[in-house]
């Protein structure tokens, strides 16, 4: 059963998942820092392309199924219009402003 967005531990995550699910490309941006970075597979990716092509053009959509590490880790289902349902992992790494500097996910 998945986690419902508002009971997610982190606000940081919290609210990247939220926007993922809401289609908010600015809102989304607003949470990384400036220099942030990602990585899809273990590879690093181009974050700018990568969320159009992964996120906001194809409809992304997560459902959380757990959280770790006090809620920067998750489990979930993560549905697009390019690649149907996967189950995912993702790691957050959050700066000290609050903000997301490093996102990594893949398949779980």
């Amino acid at each position: 059963m998945a986690i419902l967005t508002s009971r997610l531990s982190d606000p940081a995550v919290r609210a990247f998942v939220g926007a993922v699910n809401a289609r908010d490309r600015e809102g989304f941006l607003a949470l990384l820092t400036p220099d942030a970075t990602m990585s899809d597979d273990g590879s690093d990716r181009d974050l700018t392309d990568w969320i159009d092509r992964e996120i906001f053009s194809t409809h992304g959509h997560l459902e959380v199924d757990n959280e770790s590490d006090g809620g920067r880790a998750l489990t979930a289902r993560y549905s697009n219009d390019t690649w149907g349902e996967m189950r995912t992992r993702w790691r957050f790494t959050v700066a000290d402003d609050g903000r997301i500097s490093r996102f990594e996910t893949g398949q779980a």
